[in-house]
């Protein structure tokens, strides 16, 4: 399996992360599994019929998909950075549209929305792990590697 120097220190600290918050998330009690559950229905009203419970769960399990993703280092760089990418982008999700996250008309974060507004780094991480993975294996293969 071939990656990049750089990508140990990002998938390592990045991987290892996402999924001690998945692992706090898998013991959520009744009031932490309500207050995900409420804050998530903001953005994303198809989990209101969920108990929150199970919404946790779900939660829980994802976040330690993905950090165990990053951290598996027979996972491709692509496929690692792909699922970052898109957890980053269901949490960018909840930061555009949950109501007082941002300054109003901007994208600018209210003291609220700085947490969220902080994981625009995963965002980050992802896309370059995800485009470096996909254009690497287009040099391996064009060097018939």
């Amino acid at each position: 399996m071939a990656f990049a120097a750089w990508h140990i220190p990002v998938r390592l600290v990045t991987g290892a992360y996402i999924l001690n918050s998945g692992l706090q998330k898998r013991t959520a009690d009744d009031e932490t599994a309500k207050g995900l559950h409420g804050f998530a229905t903001t953005a994303y009203p198809q989990f209101k019929d969920m108990p929150p419970e199970d919404f946790a769960k779900l939660l829980s399990t994802g976040e330690m998909a993905v950090g165990a993703l990053l951290l598996a280092p027979i996972v491709p760089t692509a496929v690692a950075g792909a699922a970052l990418t898109t957890f980053a982008g269901l949490l960018g999700g909840l930061y555009l549209r949950s109501p007082g996250m941002r300054e109003e008309g901007s994208l600018q974060p209210t003291q609220a929305g700085t947490p969220l507004a902080k994981d625009s780094w995963l965002l980050a991480i992802g896309t370059a792990l995800a485009v470096d993975g996909v254009l690497n294996r287009k040099k391996r293969r064009k060097r018939g590697g």
